[in-house]
């Protein structure tokens, strides 16, 4: 099936985004390379009488039109309107410029083929700008950085009077420190080379770092604040069918409907990519037209579309609509039902659950509705405090809110001694008959052995709360470490699955899978899907900053949430 993802990246808008970044780099080198710099000459420039300092200043403008284009290049691969405009305007201007100065031939010809592929592919560049960059931020950027440069040249002539030449007036100091920006001189002479060197170095470098920043700003994927829909409106799209489902009521996520609202996809946005859990919410039979106007919306905004922790059939029909599907763990679901921890497979989680048991811990299984609004306060702030330093985790299985009133059929399970809790966890609905782990949370200085008492407590429990199944913790890449244990297995399998342990220093890989396999479970296959396989480092990088497991530093992040 063909959809609008697939129809406007196509290979003519890839090769558009490859030439530019050629034409940026050309105009660059020939400006830096000691070779450019000698074929930089006059010719139809003296026609025009056109002073040295023009020459000069062709050199900059140059070198900053192939650095903005080597900037844009991403956003014409997003197809981003912006993008499109300026790439015009600086293909236009380096064009004319290397013709005007007799520049490298092949930098004039690439610039100019460029413009003309531009213009005649206009209409695949239709991306509007996110909705939270808002229409004037990157003007404000460039405008400050740029003024912030004029301003310290003018205050260094202002103070510095007795050090320049004859007598510049207001006028001249303000145009010599704007023509600074382009690496032009301005009308005022210096008796100290060092001050010459001092406002020429200061000029160019806010120039070049205004137009750069002012051009990301203005073409940055944006974060976009949450548009979802009031609870009501998902939750009577819940049902049994995903156990990831309730985490559609994050408040950090977005949603799209269905043209019918029979079916939704809910999704956040992390360095542009639109990021969407598990399966579509609602009937199956109206997924279709909630994915197409997710895809719809990413190609809008030029957003990657990806879908994480997908079941089999939600990977199936994501497929059809021209992603890709990769198996990337296993999520662990036991039957209440049939569940008991006697037999010998179930010998350490008892003995585990017993040692906690004899170290006087009581445990409480409640829905939230019966518990009190004190109490409900005070299990919040423990999870904060047990939590630490540590980021929040987890974004496909997660709900980002712990004991909250607005979530009643919760079930929070508790470990208590002496009066004072000591561990917690939180399971949300999966439909009517299912619970799915939320939070597992507990004081460092508990006994070992508390979470296993919590989690076979609550499994004896089910039948009272009238609950089937319940999904515990996500285990990635589950089938491959399996596989790299196996007797006979090949080098590759040995390789990767070792590879997966040493990354079990950094990240939860290997642990929650060990976790997980106490407790016997069925292990039910979890699917990421993307587009194509060159936008995968973008889509890692989106899900480790959602998973809470790395992606931007913080110090970036709160940068780019000021301006």
């Amino acid at each position: 099936m063909r959809n609008s993802w697939c129809v406007y990246n196509g290979r003519a808008v890839r090769v558009l985004a490859t030439t530019a970044r050629v034409a940026g780099l050309l105009a660059v080198l020939a400006v830096v390379l000691p070779v450019g710099r000698r074929l930089f000459r006059p010719s139809l420039a003296t026609w025009f009488g056109l002073p040295y300092q023009a020459h000069v200043g062709a050199l900059v403008v140059t070198a900053v039109a192939g650095l903005g284009l080597l900037t844009l290049a991403t956003g014409l691969r997003r197809r981003k309107r912006r993008a499109w405009q300026l790439a015009m305007g600086l293909t236009g201007l380096i064009a004319v410029l290397q013709l005007v100065f007799r520049h490298a031939p092949a930098a004039t010809l690439v610039a100019a083929g460029l413009f003309a592929a531009l213009f005649a592919y206009r209409r695949e560049f239709a991306a509007r700008p996110d909705p939270a960059t808002g229409r004037w931020l990157g003007v404000r950027v460039f405008a400050q950085i740029a003024l912030g440069g004029v301003l310290v040249n003018f205050l260094i002539m202002l103070f510095a009077r007795h050090r320049l030449i004859g007598s510049p007036s207001v006028t001249d100091r303000l145009e010599h420190a704007a023509l600074s920006l382009v690496g032009v001189s301005g009308p005022v002479g210096f008796r100290v080379v060092f001050l010459d060197d001092l406002t020429s170095a200061i000029g160019i470098v806010s120039g070049v770092t205004a137009a750069l920043l002012g051009g990301y700003f203005l073409l940055r994927s944006a974060e976009p604040a949450p548009a979802g829909w009031g609870d009501a409106t998902l939750r009577r799209l819940l049902d049994g069918r995903d156990s990831l489902a309730y985490f559609a009521l994050r408040p950090d996520k977005s949603v799209v409907f269905s043209p019918t609202e029979k079916a939704a996809v809910s999704y956040r946005v992390l360095a542009g990519v639109a990021l969407a859990s598990g399966d579509p919410l609602g009937d199956p039979e109206a997924w279709p037209g909630a994915i197409t106007a997710f895809l719809e919306t990413c190609a809008q905004h030029g957003w990657v579309p990806a879908v994480l922790g997908c079941s089999e059939r939600g990977a199936t029909v994501w497929s059809r609509h021209g992603l890709r599907a990769l198996e990337l763990g296993d999520e662990a679901v036991v039957d209440a039902t049939t569940f008991t921890v006697e037999g010998r497979a179930m010998r350490d989680v008892r003995q585990l659950a017993a040692r906690a048991r004899r170290a006087g811990y009581e445990i409480r299984v409640r829905r939230t509705v019966e518990v009190s609004e004190v109490e409900r306060l005070r299990l919040a702030a423990l999870a904060e405090e047990w939590r630490g330093t540590e980021p929040e985790r987890g974004f496909s299985m997660a709900l980002c809110r712990t004991a909250a009133g607005d979530d009643p059929e919760c079930v929070l399970v508790t470990a208590e001694r002496d009066g004072e809790c000591h561990g917690l966890l939180q399971f949300v609905p999966w439909g009517d008959d299912g619970l799915s782990l939320d939070v597992m949370r507990r004081d460092r200085t508990a006994q070992g052995g508390l979470n296993e008492l919590m989690i076979t407590t609550l499994l004896a429990t089910c039948r009272d709360l009238g609950v089937h199944k319940v999904s515990l913790n996500f285990a990635v890449f589950r089938a491959a470490l399996e596989r790299g244990e196996r007797i006979g297995a090949g080098p590759v399998a040995r390789a990767w699955a070792s590879l997966l342990r040493l990354g079990s220093r950094w990240w939860q890989i290997e642990s929650l899978y060990r976790f997980n396999a106490k407790f016997q479970p069925a292990w039910v296959p979890r699917f990421i899907a993307f587009p194509a396989a060159r936008e995968l480092p973008r889509i890692a990088l989106a899900t480790m900053e959602a998973e809470g497991f790395g992606g931007r530093p913080r110090v970036l992040l709160r940068a780019l949430q000021r301006v």
